[in-house]
This record gives C-alpha cells, sequence and structure tokens, in this order.
C-alpha cells in the first residue's frame, strides 16, 4: 500500500438501466434481469435507450442545455454525478486544482441540414457554392462547434468548474481505455492528486448507428445476448447510450478528505495488436499476463461488444482460463463505445467495494462466481481495434 496509490471514490454512471451506481447494482444483481430494448426505431437494428432523464438535476442553466448535443449532455451529466459522489461538486478548492481525461467521439450531425444539403445538390452543380450557403445559413455557431470531440470536457469544466488540466482522446474504446491509463499515471507519477476520467456515447442518432453498419459491424435481427450473436446476421454489435465518469484520486488525498473509497485501481495494460495479421489472440494472453491476475477465481467485467471475431477471441482467452467467471456487460446494456472502459471498472468497483458478485449475465454463457471478489478484472477488447484490461482491487 502507498500514498499514491490510485483509488476510485467517485462514480457517475447513466445507461438504459437508469442512472447512478446504487441504481445499476439494484439492477445487475437481480437474477434473470431483461435488457431496456428499442427494436422498432431503428429495425432492423436494436438498441439499448437512454432512461428518462432530468438533466436540471446535473446542468442548472437551460443555456447550458441548449448548447449542448445529447452526447454532451450525457458526459456532463455524468461527470457531476461522480463529482457528486465523491464530495468534489461545489468545492472551489478541489475543482479548480482537479485534471479531466476525456474519452470522445466527433459528435452528433445535424440530419435535417445533411438531407438539406444532398436534396439541393441534385439540381446544381456549383456545389461548393451551396456548402458555403448552408454552412452560413442552417448551422448556428455553437451547433458547428459542438462536432469538437474536446467541446465535452469544455462544457465540463463550464458547468462544473473543473479547470486543471484537460485533455481529450479519440478512438472509439482505445480512447477510454487510454483516458483511464492516462489519469491513473498521473496519479501514479504525483503528477495529479485527483482526476475526473471517463465518457459517454449517445447512440440513437442514425449517423451514430451509420459508422458501425458501413463496417458490417451492427447485429440484424432479434436480440440475444453478447455472447450468444456469433454466426448471426450481421456483425454481432449491440449499441447502447450511456456514460460513465470515475473519480480517481492519490490515496492520501483521498483519505485526507474523509472520503469512502470504492476500491484501488490496479495496472491497466494496453495493447494494438495488428490484427489482420492474426495478432489478436496473442495480444489478449499477454495483456492477460501484463495485468498481474492474481490465484484463485477472479470475477471478471468484460466490455465484450459481440463483434464476432472480436469477441470470439475474447471469449476463447477468458474460456482458457478456468479461475475467470465472465460478465458480458453488453448483454444488458449495449456497447457504449468511448465509455465501455470506464464502465466496466466501475461496475469492478462496485462489485469489490459490496463485497459481492454480479450473478451470471447470460447463464448459458457464463460460468458463476461463489466467493466475495476482492480483486476483479475489467476488460475492453475494442470491436474494431485497441485492447485494454485493468486489474480493480478492494481498498
Amino acid at each position: 500500500m502507498s500514498s499514491h496509490d490510485v483509488v476510485i471514490s467517485g462514480i457517475g454512471l447513466v445507461s438504459s438501466l437508469g442512472e447512478g451506481p446504487d441504481a445499476h447494482w439494484r439492477k445487475l444483481v437481480q437474477p434473470g434481469l431483461e435488457p431496456v430494448l428499442e427494436a422498432a426505431r431503428f429495425s432492423p437494428y436494436t438498441v439499448h435507450p437512454l432512461p428518462e432523464i432530468d438533466w436540471n438535476l446535473q446542468i442548472a442553466k437551460r443555456g447550458d442545455q441548449r448548447q449542448m448535443e445529447t452526447w454532451q449532455r450525457l458526459g456532463t451529466y455524468a461527470a457531476g454525478m461522480a463529482l457528486d459522489d465523491a464530495g468534489i461538486k461545489g468545492n472551489d478548492d478541489l475543482c479548480t486544482t482537479m485534471d479531466m481525461v476525456v474519452a470522445a467521439g466527433g459528435g452528433e450531425r445535424d440530419e435535417a441540414v445533411d438531407a438539406d444539403i444532398l436534396a439541393a445538390s441534385e439540381s446544381r452543380n456549383d456545389r461548393d457554392v451551396l456548402l458555403n450557403e448552408k454552412l452560413t445559413t442552417e448551422l448556428r455557431p455553437t451547433l458547428f462547434l459542438a462536432q469538437l470531440s474536446n467541446l465535452l470536457a469544455g462544457n465540463i469544466s463550464i458547468v462544473h468548474k473543473v479547470t486543471g488540466s484537460s485533455r481529450t482522446f479519440m478512438g472509439e474504446e482505445g480512447a477510454g481505455v487510454a483516458a483511464v491509463e492516462t489519469a491513473a499515471a498521473r496519479i501514479r507519477s504525483g503528477q495529479s492528486t485527483h482526476i475526473l476520467v471517463g465518457g459517454a456515447f449517445q447512440t440513437e442518432h442514425s449517423d451514430m448507428l451509420l459508422g458501425y453498419e458501413l463496417a458490417g459491424y451492427l447485429h440484424r435481427g432479434p436480440w440475444r445476448p453478447v455472447w450468444q450473436r456469433q454466426g448471426l446476421d450481421g456483425g454481432g454489435v449491440v449499441t447502447g447510450s450511456g456514460g460513465a465518469f470515475l473519480v480517481l484520486e492519490q490515496r492520501e488525498h483521498a483519505i485526507s478528505r474523509g472520503r469512502k473509497i470504492y476500491a484501488e485501481l490496479g495496472p491497466v495494460v494496453s495493447g494494438r495488436a495488428i490484427r489482420r495479421q492474426g495478432e489478436l489472440d496473442a495480444e489478449i494472453a499477454a495483456l492477460l499476463s501484463q495485468a498481474a491476475l492474481p490465484n484463485g477465481e477472479l470475477l471478471t467485467i468484460s466490455g465484450a461488444s459481440g463483434a464476432h471475431a472480436a469477441t470470439a477471441a475474447e471469449k476463447s482467452a477468458l474460456d482458457a482460463n478456468p479461475a475467470i467467471a465472465a460478465r458480458g456487460f453488453s448483454t444488458l446494456t449495449g456497447h457504449m463505445k468511448e465509455a465501455q472502459f470506464p464502465f466496466a471498472v466501475a461496475l469492478a468497483a462496485l462489485a469489490v467495494e459490496r463485497k459481492a458478485a454480479y450473478p451470471a449475465f447470460d447463464p448459458a454463457s457464463e460460468k458463476p462466481f461463489n466467493g466475495i471478489p476482492r480483486t476483479v478484472l475489467a476488460t475492453a477488447i475494442g470491436y474494431h481495434q485497441f485492447e485494454g484490461m485493468a486489474l480493480v482491487n478492494a481498498a
């Protein structure tokens, strides 16, 4: 135990299951929990939709809400929950010295304007002029700028007054892994004492789904659990809207504030296998080796997306270790892209703190876990690229 140990002192979660760590815990420990699904709106694709959210609870000014897209509101909301949970929100001394690392995508497009531009282009050949016209007449500057990934961090700074250093990572699940890995490294090195880290993803927007489908990743047809989509129509991914933010602190910093500690964040490891050369299986095995797994039964919170190749490789690696009991939480939340890895770490921390394991989310594919989880592994094997794992230990 070291004063520079990285501990988790705040959790903010939103998914189709509800909002907050307590609400997620209550749902996820129910055996046989049914997922919340929306199959009609984007047919033939299924998504896990957001619950009803009162944005005013974390974003007090309506003006701030209006200038954000849903994914930004979602991230800002989840970040506020994490700050509340850690006892930092509203404390100027802590907020102004707090660093931030965000995993973000490129924002949502204005589909109505896109459609208008495409329709107008059918009858005009001066398309460069047309685009300039539309940019100056159809898009407000704030809406256009909202396509920038670092606007999520900017809105968190504005709304919650977190004004230390800030960095944003892009790159799907890899962004979430890099954000957590970087935040933990800063705390271990003494560069930071407390950091807000996380991401958000809003899938209920057809351009978000388009990115997956152009590469053939989306599952088609009736919903199935994440481990049971191999060989079915489509690419296996069922997406979900959600957000996950964590407050990471130096152990001594959290103790000095008298805060509850959920868990200690142990090794965070990552890799980028060249999958077209068949490196994924070996990369997952290498990460499991680097993560310094303990002896005995090991509960594993898997961020498996359902993507056929990546999920098959992860399942094979986890099944090869008889001590591992995996829980693929995308079965119940959907795949949340940038938020996937922070969400996995959060669920691992809850299990450690509550000294209880989650029941099998898919009893046909997942082993029971009978002990008290003192260490939990969190994984995110990207649906397209990037791999990451973290070990979460009792505090």
